[in-house]
């Protein structure tokens, strides 16, 4: 099925993952010789997706390239209920109309990252519409109050005296019946649904069906570096966004951060040769790349890199020339530079191949026409080549 031993597969899938239960048991169905079914559910609570969801994602892809099958659930039925994992407070309702148009959306940018061809999309409306209330009620029979009330969100809220609506107990059963329905054998999740995933390990067993392996991801941290990736917060990369603001924020994560996004994002660990800027461009790079296109990668970086070498020009402590207020032209401007900024002789003939080389720049833009007249001002930067520029005084 695929090219990799159980053995190596498992190595491979270990890599990134805050914990599986178990190991022995993925190995086991890693040995079945078939793909399995290895499920994410996602609730289209919003309409975009940023990066800290595509950590599952890209566990998940990781999957579909061993050979197996990604099962994705559109909670078009659990988002209206609103998933309480992590929260401290009552998710605000969503109308179906609201997230049947959030999971289309939701769907287009899965793809960026999943292979259509090896991902069943499924609704688990499709169940949970057809549910009697009997059906509720035996479901509920599954699990007691004492129970839920280990989940760490509904214990601190209960106990802060913050409201668990009756109708959030029931999330995780839900989730948990999603892998009943699909037969998952393996789910996908952050850290933060631990709690729900193994609640559908207990319903496939009283359903007569192999238990599934449980695999959860870390949360990634936002741009501030400390609170999870979120919308809400302003701290997040969206899959959307442009490529010159995907580049940009990227820059902005601290170098602590880096290793984390290089492992949960690209798969990759982070060469500790590699200096800090370079790693931090390199990932940002690739990242337009993967969600935008190979051009688009490498034209935000160059664009960065030209601002960023403009604002360092800007900021520099550069030798002071009196050009402010002198009718020159670009080649005199030039030779002048040269000579009493550096001590160096430069001809006419030189000055006039930088400038029509486009070597020479003021104010940050190329200046090519040797019979320029630039209105120098009092703190303009003259860029002479790669390693020069002085300012005007």
């Amino acid at each position: 099925m695929n090219r990799l031993r159980p053995e190596e597969a498992l190595a491979s899938l270990r890599r990134g993952a805050a914990q599986i239960i178990s190991e022995a048991e993925l190995l086991e169905k890693l040995r079945l010789d078939r793909p399995l079914r290895v499920k994410l559910g996602v609730d289209p609570t919003a309409p975009d997706i940023h990066l800290g969801h595509t950590v599952v994602f890209e566990k998940l892809r990781q999957f579909q390239d061993l050979g197996h099958t990604a099962i994705l659930i559109i909670g078009d039925f659990t988002a209206m209920i609103g998933d309480p994992s992590g929260r401290s407070a009552t998710r605000p309702p969503l109308t179906h109309d609201a997230v049947m148009a959030n999971a289309e959306t939701y769907r287009r940018q899965a793809f960026k990252l999943l292979d259509p061809n090896r991902t069943e999309i499924v609704f688990n409306g499709h169940w949970f519409e057809m549910m009697t209330y009997e059906q509720v009620i035996r479901l509920n029979s599954r699990v007691t109050l004492q129970q839920m009330m280990q989940r760490e969100d509904f214990k601190a809220r209960f106990q802060n005296g913050t409201p668990v609506s009756l109708h959030e107990l029931q999330y995780p059963l839900l989730q948990g019946w999603d892998s009943v329905q699909v037969r998952a054998d393996v789910e996908l999740g952050g850290t933060d649904q631990l709690f729900n995933i193994l609640v559908a390990r207990d319903l496939q067993k009283e359903e007569g069906l192999p238990p599934q392996v449980v695999m959860v991801m870390p949360i990634l941290e936002g741009l501030d570096g400390v609170q999870k990736m979120s919308k809400s917060l302003g701290n997040y990369i969206g899959v959307t966004d442009a490529p010159g603001d995907m580049f940009g924020k990227t820059m902005s994560i601290s170098d602590e951060l880096m290793a984390k996004y290089y492992t949960l994002l690209l798969g990759e660990t982070l060469s500790p040769d590699l200096h800090p800027m370079e790693a931090k461009k390199s990932l940002a790079a690739r990242l337009v790349s993967r969600y935008h296109s190979e051009e688009a990668g490498q034209a935000a970086r160059q664009e960065f890199e030209q601002r960023f070498s403009k604002r360092e020009t800007e900021a520099a402590d550069l030798p002071a020339i009196p050009l402010a207020g002198l009718d020159l032209d670009i080649v005199t401007a030039v030779v002048t530079a040269y000579e009493q900024g550096y001590q160096l002789s430069k001809s006419r003939g030189d000055a006039r191949r930088l400038v029509e080389g486009g070597s020479v720049q003021w104010r940050g833009q190329k200046v090519t026409d040797a019979k320029s007249r630039p209105e120098f001002a009092p703190g303009d930067v003259l860029k002479l080549d790669k390693l020069r520029s002085v300012r005007a005084a």
